[in-house]
């Protein structure tokens, strides 16, 4: 088999790397270490028991985030990361399986897959020879495909961003995903296509959301984007989720890369309104001898409110929770404390006009 000399020459980006190392059997293209979106088998050391119509589940992936789940007799013997044949519309596809086993059946519940109520496609066979070094032919013919057809795109003068060109494993049909802003009549485009290209052509919409996540990239805090490394799904994002974080309300900081509200602003909103509960009312103001103060701001996690005084406003008092409560409750009853000081943990001033404090003219203990 001369497949894995056809693979040094291919960068293969279909959810799966290949690391060349120099040595031919280093040189596996289903590599599960580094594919995108990968999942976690914790059911492996349970055995894979069959459904009342004497069939397993499979779940398989193709290029970047797409995943689906097939169903195979239980006479075929299947491990994650084998290369297969599976059931497409029209001509079959090539995969890589991903995951096996009973914890199928959560993911395909999770995702609201329900084999009786909906058609599950098949597993064909284990992948031949000959179906990887086709499959792996039409690979090749991405890159050029995603340039010709952008190219046709603005000779056309069609409004639309094409994002990624996907073959199917058969080479008879190619999936291509795009981006706009306004409905397109792209049904010159597809015969175009399709004349240039000798295959069957699918259009398909895709979201700004799922366009970063198909093309990967560096978030503003350094690291992989999440929705490409192991987001599968998108929740929706407010900015009342920034409000809740004290964060600033600064769409150029608040914005991923794809133009949405960062998904990360939902990771510790669950927290954030959790610690919340216990803080009062910010809006009621504090009545001393000394002055009326009025909150400027909380740190959430070590429950602490910062108040400052009407007449001064450049200096701000920390106040733990637990005692801002009882000094509300002391204003209820019309009972007045003569000032905030003996309550507070520490005092804040703000910087003077020239910058020239200290970090000890802005901060003192009490």
């Amino acid at each position: 088999m001369d497949t894995a000399e056809n693979i040094t020459n291919i960068n293969i980006t279909r959810g799966c790397c290949i690391v060349n190392s120099g040595e031919r059997e280093a040189l596996k293209v289903d590599q599960q270490k580094c594919c995108k979106l990968t999942s976690y088998n914790w059911l492996k050391d349970f055995p894979d028991t069959p459904d009342a119509n004497g069939l397993r589940y499979a779940e398989v992936r193709f290029k970047n985030d797409r995943k689906d789940f097939f169903s195979y007799p239980v006479e075929m013997i299947l491990k994650e990361g084998e290369i297969v044949a599976v059931e497409a519309n029209p001509g079959h596809e090539i995969g890589i399986v991903s995951l096996t086993g009973d914890v199928v059946r959560l993911q395909m519940r999770r995702k609201k897959v329900d084999p009786a109520q909906q058609e599950i496609k098949k597993i064909y066979r284990h992948a031949r020879v000959t179906d990887v070094e086709k499959w792996l032919e039409a690979v090749k013919k991405e890159p050029g495909t995603l340039t010709k057809s952008r190219e046709v795109i603005a000779e056309l003068g069609l409004d639309m961003k094409l994002n990624d060109v996907e073959y199917q494993g058969d080479k008879t049909k190619a999936i291509f995903y795009y981006t706009a802003a306004d409905r397109v009549d792209f049904r010159q485009l597809i015969r175009r296509l399709a004349d240039i290209f000798k295959i069957r052509v699918e259009m398909r919409q895709i979201g700004v959301r799922q366009e970063a996540a198909k093309l990967g990239g560096i978030g503003s805090c350094g690291r992989e984007l999440c929705c490409s490394s192991f987001m599968s799904s998108f929740k929706s994002v407010s900015t009342n989720a920034a409000r809740i974080q004290q964060l600033s309300l600064n769409p150029q900081k608040l914005a991923g890369q794809c133009g949405k509200l960062k998904c990360c602003l939902n990771y510790e909103l669950d927290s954030y309104v959790d610690a919340l509960k216990d803080f009062p009312d910010n809006r009621i103001a504090l009545k001393t001898k000394k002055g009326t103060a009025r909150h400027q701001k909380s740190d959430v996690f070590k429950g602490i409110m910062w108040y400052a005084y009407t007449n001064d406003q450049n200096s701000m008092l920390a106040i733990p929770v637990d005692k801002v409560k009882k000094i509300m409750d002391m204003n209820s009853r019309g009972k007045i404390p003569a000032d905030l000081e003996q309550f507070a943990q520490k005092t804040e001033q703000a910087a003077l006009p020239d910058d020239t404090a200290s970090d000890d003219d802005f901060v003192s203990y009490i």
